[in-house]
């Protein structure tokens, strides 16, 4: 799918830009996509430098919360939960603690993080799946979620704001917050409609129940900002979170005598084997989609959809977003490709390029996810895995799109 999706990129900026040659007169259309490669190969390696930093700074604070319990308090904390929402899988079991960790690499934004670990946690549900060629509840539901990018906090998207130039990078932080929130929601109801779970359960209903009230009565609280106050709201508990999840990873560190330093350091080292393979894939997908936006392609089929949309009588403003949301159930690089794109072409703080971010914190690569966990243990049948990851997909871009307009208006 992705080797398609990448050559399809170049083939149609050929077509666009041998259209323009001859049918508009147009010569210079080739030296734009020449000049579009280089520039786009010169960006790769400046966001680069900044996700080192950033991966190297994540996973060595991930690993002092590793080291010091958390992660295996946390697991425990949900064992009775999982025991309801995956009664296949024994309470204690590794899968357990994995997943737990899986979740939260993803709620830090680390998704280059998750997926080792989220494999690993695949390979133990599988030693579960009575028919290893068919995709077990467990691993449906596990892989869901998973697909359905439950954010808390999008490190990733602050970077690229902030290597882009955005004076304030944690202004989508409520947006991608209330996004991922939906998608996730309805990933969660769809898996438990097919599988007949007891959200219900006195259990589930007290994990579920006290979330949505503390939502209800926290949307509650934000209609009642105006779009100024909601911006400085999600800016101030963006910063405020983020330095909060590392005081508080540090401090129970150090009550459990673990070596922070040290052990931040094991974990900082992972960081960098963890992107230093990351180049080859953004210089591919960022040199791609800057030929096709040079040769006009990707222009002419915005203005397409603008005019569809148009006629409808909606705002138009959103759809330079949707080249984020079209591929990334596709592909995670490309996705991020098409996010810095916009930045860069309409401006990091313009409404489509924080449409684009909101998009890109809240949902996630689709059918990367299946193809990669899946293929991982020889799944060939998913069953309503598909179906149920695509709606989470698409309630997380309806809610980004929603969520933007209230916000940013």
């Amino acid at each position: 799918m992705l080797n398609t999706l990448w050559l399809a990129f170049f083939l149609i900026a050929a077509a666009t830009g041998l259209g323009r040659w001859l049918l508009g007169g147009d010569a210079g259309a080739f030296a734009a996509m020449v000049d579009a490669l280089f520039a786009m190969a010169k960006l790769s390696v400046e966001l680069m430098v900044l996700l080192f930093g950033t991966l190297t700074l994540w996973l060595g604070f991930l690993r002092i919360a590793e080291a010091a319990g958390l992660v295996g308090a946390m697991a425990r904390l949900l064992g009775p939960l999982f025991a309801r929402l995956m009664p296949g899988v024994p309470r204690g079991h590794p899968a357990l603690g994995l997943i737990t960790l899986n979740f939260a690499a993803n709620a830090l934004g680390l998704d280059n993080a998750a997926t080792p670990i989220g494999l690993k946690a695949m390979r133990e549900l599988q030693t579960l799946n009575p028919r290893p060629h068919e995709a077990s509840n467990a691993q449906i539901l596990f892989l869901v979620l998973n697909a359905s990018s439950l954010t808390l906090l999008p490190v990733s998207i602050f970077m690229y704001r902030t290597q882009q130039g955005a004076p304030d990078p944690t202004l989508v932080f409520l947006p991608i917050l209330l996004a991922t929130t939906a998608s996730t929601l309805a990933g969660l109801l769809a898996v438990a409609a097919v599988q007949r779970l007891r959200l219900w359960d006195p259990v589930v209903l007290a994990w579920l129940l006290p979330g949505a009230l503390a939502l209800g009565a926290f949307m509650a609280l934000l209609a009642s900002l105006s779009a100024a106050a909601l911006t400085a709201l999600s800016s101030l508990l963006g910063s405020v979170v983020l330095f909060g999840v590392i005081l508080l990873f540090l401090i129970a560190g150090a009550l459990r005598r673990v070596p922070v330093y040290d052990q931040f350091v094991e974990g900082a080292k992972e960081g960098f084997d963890v992107a230093k393979n990351l180049l080859p894939y953004l210089v591919a997908m960022l040199c791609a989609i800057g030929v096709l936006r040079a040769s006009g392609a990707l222009d002419a089929a915005l203005e397409g959809i603008r005019w569809l949309v148009g006629l409808t009588g909606w705002d138009t403003r959103f759809v330079d977003a949707l080249p984020t949301a079209l591929v990334k159930p596709f592909s995670g690089s490309a996705a991020r490709a098409m996010l810095i794109e916009t930045m860069q072409s309409q401006g990091v703080d313009s409404f489509p390029a924080l449409v684009a971010a909101t998009i890109q914190g809240s949902t996630e690569t689709t059918f990367y996810v299946l193809a990669v966990y899946f293929g991982a243990v020889g799944i060939q049948r998913a069953r309503h895995a598909v179906g149920c990851a695509l709606l989470a997909e698409l309630a997380g871009v309806l809610a980004a799109i929603g969520v933007c307009y209230w916000f940013f208006g």
